[in-house]
């Protein structure tokens, strides 16, 4: 028998199981395979599999080769990442070096001053 759902989580047979985890949907929008570029697609990898392996679509987009896509999404800068799932969507423009703010953008990470207030050292 099937307990009923408590905050997401189901239990069968008096057991807890986790909640799915979120599957992402990233498009990075770049120019060419200029040096910038490739850094983006690099380090966009990386996080990716050190932080959502198995969990993830990533579509890299020539801008130059598909204009219309990139006129479509309103790209005025690139490399520019796209995350389209799970909402809210979010653009983070660059190489992905800030991997701090990367993090944050995919909401794999909490902003420092919120992990702070939540261990109490708040100012």
């Amino acid at each position: 028998m099937t307990q009923k759902p408590r905050n997401g989580v189901r239990a069968a047979h008096g057991r807890a199981t986790q909640p799915p985890r979120d599957h992402y949907v990233l498009r990075l929008y770049v120019t060419g395979m200029t040096p910038r570029s490739t850094r983006a697609v690099t380090n966009l990898q990386q996080i990716c599999h050190e932080y959502l392996d198995g969990r993830y679509d990533l579509e890299v987009i020539d801008i130059y080769q598909q204009p219309v896509l990139a006129k479509g999404e309103q790209i005025i800068a690139a490399p520019t990442l796209i995350k389209k799932l799970p909402l809210p969507m979010r653009r983070i423009i660059g190489d992905m070096s800030d991997r701090r703010g990367v993090l944050l953008g995919l909401d794999l990470s909490t902003p420092p001053d919120a992990a702070e207030k939540r261990k109490g050292g708040g100012r």
